[in-house]
């Protein structure tokens, strides 16, 4: 598993570097029985559309995340939750 952990906003570059980090990995570092490696870039913030369209057509282990520094309070919880479920399949 590949970590990536950026202090600004997610951009497209750093899905690239992320998939060569896995192309390399891949074919260099794995042995024949492992798993494809994971990617994963945490940032502090990722715009959803920039990030739909740097994936696209992207076929490795590739996922982008969001981070808190800090956990939420039970009433921002509570909020955040409701948010998802009423969130329309579409955009889940």
């Amino acid at each position: 598993m590949l970590i990536d952990l950026k202090r600004e906003k997610a951009s497209y570059e750093d899905i690239g570097q992320m998939n060569m980090y896995l192309g390399y990995f891949e074919n260099e570092e794995n042995m024949e029985d492992d798993n494809p490696p994971v990617g994963i870039v945490l940032a502090r913030e990722k715009d959803e559309l920039i990030i739909k369209y740097a994936m696209h057509n992207i076929s490795s282990q590739l996922f982008v995340s969001k981070y808190q520094f800090y956990l939420p309070n039970k009433e921002e919880l509570k909020k955040i939750i409701n948010a998802q479920l009423n969130m329309p399949n579409d955009k889940l």
